[in-house]
């Protein structure tokens, strides 16, 4: 009996040991992730002259006037801002609707030629975008539709990376059987798909949501293929412009604000979403 108390209390004591260094690691892995933010701050409240003397870990007091010089200079901030949010939202909207839909289709019913198609979709995961990037600004230029939001919204539709992480989640959510059930009771499918599937892949949807929302944010590669009018350019765009206009009127300070506003959006929508997160990881990540 005593001997059987002692395991107990080793086993106690060993996994709060453990506990205690996952809670140290945790902290550690926390405070990287944050400084870097942090230092973002710190430099948008420094003047220029400040940021080339070195670094300091006390915040100046030139964060409104980097500010002023940023809204009152050349570039049309607001409009990128604007621009970003509309690309980015449309995106992700597309992207989740329409890689759930295709998932549900995969998932849910049997067909010819259906153990190919998904192997296939997993192999344009393979396709960097900077290879298929000359026949894409040669489609879109025949068709009218360069320097247009179109083409940075609608490809969205078609995205493997989410329809894998969905379909994964469906395996281990959404059992077959309550599609049949909805089936029998004379629910049409795609009232079944947007009034018992997507509730039901809520978390999925809003961890692909964020996801799929921050990759069109910050894209840059395919935007400035794309858009020339200064009015529609987006955010990533004017701060590649800021940071490589020339000397006299190059200013650090102004980048460094212009970089953390650019990153407040994508914050907010993380904290309205990030209450799935957990849970839409932890199911996408087991399997049947």
């Amino acid at each position: 009996m005593a001997k059987t108390n002692t395991n107990d209390t080793q086993k106690g004591v060993g996994l709060h040991a453990r506990r205690i260094i996952a809670y140290v690691v945790l902290i550690i892995i926390s405070f990287f992730c944050l400084f870097w933010f942090y230092i973002m701050f710190i430099n948008a409240t420094r003047s220029n002259g400040e940021l080339q003397s070195g670094f300091t870990a006390i915040p100046s007091t030139n964060l409104l006037k980097n500010w002023n010089n940023l809204v009152h200079g050349t570039l049309p901030i607001w409009y990128g801002m604007f621009n970003s949010l509309i690309i980015a939202a449309c995106s992700a909207v597309l992207c989740t609707y329409f890689s759930t839909m295709t998932a549900y289709a995969i998932h849910a019913y049997d067909f010819k030629m259906k153990r190919f198609i998904y192997p296939f979709i997993l192999m344009i995961m393979m396709i960097p975008t900077q290879v298929t990037a000359l026949g894409f600004i040669k489609l879109i230029t025949g068709m009218g539709l360069m320097d247009s939001f179109i083409p940075l919204i609608v490809p969205a539709i078609a995205s493997p990376v989410t329809f894998f992480y969905m379909k994964q989640y469906m395996e281990s959510a959404l059992p077959l059987s309550l599609i049949e059930a909805a089936r029998i009771d004379g629910s049409g499918e795609f009232r079944t798909f947007n009034s018992i599937v997507l509730p039901l892949m809520k978390p999925a949807i809003a961890v692909q949501a964020i996801f799929s929302f921050v990759s069109s944010w910050n894209n840059y590669f395919t935007p400035a293929l794309v858009l020339h009018d200064d009015k529609k350019k987006t955010l990533p765009i004017l701060i590649a412009q800021l940071r490589g206009a020339d000397w006299l009127k190059f200013d650090m300070g102004q980048v460094y604000v212009m970089i953390t506003f650019s990153i407040l959006p994508v914050i907010v929508v993380y904290l309205i979403l990030s209450k799935h997160i957990v849970q839409g990881i932890a199911l996408g990540s087991v399997k049947g």
